[in-house]
């Protein structure tokens, strides 16, 4: 591999200073909270909860075409356990939602949300003619950040995840983040 596509480390977003020695080695002064948010930021491990059309667009989000992998989304987990975020695509029913929230409940924290497309977001064109249908899983489950679209496409989820990973390298309060409004 070359150096072009091969990732490198970025020292710009290293959250400290880094003082080369004299003999050779490095020193490195920072916050450990700082530390501890970038290295958060740089190694989400996503459970992915689709049930539909949005469903496909992120799989294809994590194909060999946008693969997420070089943003340090590479585990995608099946385990809420191992997991600390939650991409949920598609419609979601209330006869889902217990099943949405234990999941939730499972993962450890700190654990963020990313709702995708309209039907997670509000409920789509479905809410109307059916009673089943949840209006949105912020009924349900906290949300982080909402991707708009129906379906969005897979560089609306990078860009969201990409998103995610500068708030939580910022250490800040907990905001919704809105792609695509």
């Amino acid at each position: 591999m070359d150096s072009k596509t091969t990732p490198q480390f970025d020292i710009k977003s290293f959250p400290g200073k880094v003082k080369p020695l004299p003999g050779g080695g490095n020193i490195i002064a920072s916050s450990i909270e700082g530390v501890v948010n970038w290295s958060r930021s740089n190694s989400l491990w996503p459970l992915v909860f689709g049930t539909s059309c949005c469903a496909i667009e992120m799989m294809s989000a994590a194909s060999a075409k946008h693969d997420w992998s070089r943003f340090g989304f590479e585990v995608a987990r099946a385990s809420p356990r191992q997991a600390d975020l939650i991409i949920c695509a598609g419609t979601i029913v209330y006869k889902m939602a217990p099943v949405l929230k234990r999941l939730y409940d499972q993962m450890p924290d700190p654990k963020y949300v990313i709702a995708m497309g309209a039907c997670t977001i509000s409920g789509g064109p479905f809410f109307y003619n059916s009673y089943s249908v949840v209006r949105g899983i912020d009924h349900i489950v906290p949300v982080d950040v909402y991707i708009a679209g129906c379906p969005p496409r897979p560089e609306a989820l990078l860009n969201a995840l990409i998103a995610l990973q500068n708030r939580i390298k910022e250490g800040g309060p907990r905001e919704k983040i809105n792609i695509g409004f």
